[in-house]
């Protein structure tokens, strides 16, 4: 069974920078979509970022110029590098993984951005 596990959060201060990863175990990728969603309390979980296996990407508006999504070439691992962080980015990252057989969800990963 294919898992997907997030890590890489923590506290950081506003204009800090942090760098998530997310890697797929249990069975050869053949994920077709990855990507980095996020969810504050109070708030629905919304996109970040995803990236395609064509090496497409696209990024939610408050975010674009700061954060990059990358992949490996096997799509087994994804990156989000986030960079000039604000408080408003604290939540917890959810790293999503697609294939056509269905969705993979990991646990998440609390990012925290505070003075």
């Amino acid at each position: 069974q294919v898992q997907v596990v997030e890590s890489g959060g923590g506290l950081v201060q506003p204009g800090g920078s942090l760098r998530l990863s997310c890697e797929a175990s249990g069975s050869r990728s053949s994920f077709n979509v990855m990507g980095w969603y996020r969810q504050a309390p109070g708030e629905q979980r919304e996109v970040v970022a995803q990236i395609h296996v064509s090496g497409n990407t696209n990024y939610a508006d408050s975010v674009k110029g700061r954060f990059t999504i990358s992949r490996n070439i096997h799509m087994t691992m994804v990156y989000l590098q986030m960079n000039n962080l604000k408080p408003e980015d604290t939540a917890v990252y959810y790293c999503n993984a697609r294939s056509p057989g269905g969705e993979v969800w990991g646990q998440g990963t609390q990012v925290t951005v505070s003075s």
